[in-house]
């Protein structure tokens, strides 16, 4: 008898932890592991299990109120188990009396974050955890008012109460503090730095963020699908394809509907892009900020051919209004084809003659190599994603390794670099460029006519199920649970930008201050997707 992958991962759990598990089920790629509520110690021991055995990667941990139909919280905890397509949620209940759990984060660094948020916004103590200060409240905001609570009312007038930001003290000879933001120079949007320096070299970054909190997760509860797919499109302006796409993705599991061949063609050309004028993007602004004008200007100047390219295809630069679930709101025409493969070719052979003028340039990589190196060891520790990750060594790609849409259909590269430095996540971007031009014209050699919509009837009532895509920064996991209406009883984002904003922490330390922006520039992180 063949026993499938999921099968056995699941007789696993059930030979390691048969006593603590409740219920043990499967749907699509997810395999769900509910713990005794008696056994909540053993939180922490069945996810550091998950992820040592199968090298599974944690993906995002959030909680849920069901104390109105079960008197409980609700902690679940992917993991991705790459080399298997398999994700591993492990739910383990809350007592609504003691409100606290065994942290995960004092055994795996990478789920700190997670459980301060839901630290914040639960009121749930994660009991062991190495360091449980504010991530999402600002110092203002009251200490018992938890916002993703069930009684917690979007109407709700929070009063305001006095309070400082917590920042560590470095102290020594010669140690002294540089401030900077949250109101930065630029257009961009704010978050805050306090540079701990000993003469130039950085000894201390501490990095304070939520400044644009939304509240997009609280936002959609009650909503419909549809209402909710608006919403997600607005998480993070540069990604509004990738995140629309996950929600989809995630609407469309839960309802059991695969989308026409021909849609999933379509997303797949416009997520590749979406990657492509952003990477273009980046490219400029890394060698703008080494003052290499003449880079910068080419660069956007093909980042402006791509976009100009997305609105005539679609009318938006940004791709917005384009995701429909079940499908795509928008066709092409076969006549246009050649011009999608002249712009991207043209884009293709510029970018390689700018690539070229950079690597030569002694001064340009005087600057690129060897600045802001993250490690692949702290990579690895602190659950870096996308292309931080993948210029530290990490070969993971979500097209790949939990293909979605036609990906399994197209031959690409992933490519991966060893150094972690800020030439390293350049060549990332460039390489990638190069490669979802190849990725487009396969597409546009495999599309064949057809429906590019499949009508949704019905949302299921009281269902789950996870949305991911490979975003241009890397992925993009979406959670959905439907109430006994089928709508949105809560809706988890996870943004690559919360994994990876802790990384320039560890990758500005030794470098000088003015080398932060173009550390700061090589990952390149949302603020809006990370404050959601």
């Amino acid at each position: 008898m063949v026993v499938s992958q999921t099968d056995a991962v699941m007789a696993e759990l059930r030979h390691q932890f048969g006593g603590h598990i409740a219920e043990l089920k499967a749907q699509h790629n997810e395999i769900y592991c509910d713990l005794n509520a008696q056994n909540l110690d053993w939180l922490p021991k069945v996810c550091t299990y998950v992820h040592l055995h199968w090298h599974a990667s944690f993906v995002c941990a959030w909680a849920t109120d069901e104390r109105e139909q079960f008197k409980t919280f609700r902690l679940n905890y992917i993991f991705s188990i790459d080399a298997q397509d398999l994700f591993v949620i492990v739910r383990a209940p809350v007592s609504p009396e003691q409100h606290q759990f065994a942290s995960v984060a004092a055994h795996m660094i990478s789920a700190n974050w997670a459980e301060r948020e839901i630290h914040d916004t639960f009121g749930l103590k994660p009991l062991g955890h190495p360091n449980l200060k504010r991530l999402w409240a600002q110092p203002d905001w009251p200490p018992n008012a938890f916002a993703m609570r069930k009684d917690f009312s979007l109407q709700s007038h929070v009063p305001r109460v006095e309070g400082v930001f917590e920042f560590r003290q470095v102290e020594g000879e010669g140690v002294f503090e540089i401030p900077v933001g949250p109101v930065h120079a630029g257009i961009i949007e704010p978050g805050h730095f306090r540079f701990s320096v000993a003469g130039e070299p950085i000894i201390n970054l501490q990095i304070q963020l939520y400044y644009t909190h939304k509240g997009t997760e609280k936002l959609c509860e009650g909503l419909s699908a549809e209402k909710a797919l608006h919403v997600s499109e607005r998480i993070s302006g540069d990604s509004t394809f990738a995140h629309s796409t996950a929600f989809c993705h995630a609407i469309e599991r839960l309802a059991g509907v695969e989308i026409p061949g021909r849609a999933q063609f379509l997303r797949m050309l416009f997520l590749e892009l979406e990657r492509i004028y952003n990477h273009l993007s980046d490219i400029g602004m890394i060698v703008n900020d080494v003052s290499f004008l003449v880079g910068y200007a080419h660069a956007m100047r093909l980042r402006e051919d791509v976009m100009k390219l997305n609105e005539k295809l679609t009318g938006s630069r940004l791709l917005r209004g384009l995701n429909t679930l079940g499908g795509v709101r928008r066709d092409l025409p076969e006549t246009v084809y050649s011009e999608v493969r002249d712009t991207l070719q043209n884009v293709r052979r510029e970018l390689e003659e700018l690539a070229e003028l950079l690597w030569s340039s002694a001064s340009v990589m005087d600057r690129l190599e060897t600045t802001g190196v993250l490690t692949e060891k702290t990579t690895k520790d602190i659950g870096i994603v996308g292309i931080a990750a993948r210029a530290s060594g990490l070969d993971r790609d979500c097209r790949r390794d939990h293909p979605h849409l036609r990906y399994r259909q197209i031959d690409f590269k992933v490519p991966v670099y060893t150094t972690g430095d800020v030439y390293a996540r350049t060549r990332v971007r460039v390489d990638e460029v190069f490669e979802s031009i190849l990725i487009i014209d396969q597409i546009l050699s495999q599309i064949s006519a057809g429906p590019i919509r499949v009508l949704i009837e019905k949302i299921p009532a009281n269902a789950h199920a996870l949305g991911y895509t490979e975003g241009w920064r890397g992925p993009i996991v979406q959670t959905i649970q439907t109430d006994n209406e089928g709508k949105i009883f809560r809706y988890k984002i996870d943004e690559p930008s919360f994994h990876n904003w802790p990384a320039l922490i560890f990758a500005v330390q030794g470098n000088i201050v003015p080398d932060f922006p173009l550390i700061n520039k090589s990952f390149n992180l949302s603020y809006s997707g990370n404050d959601r």
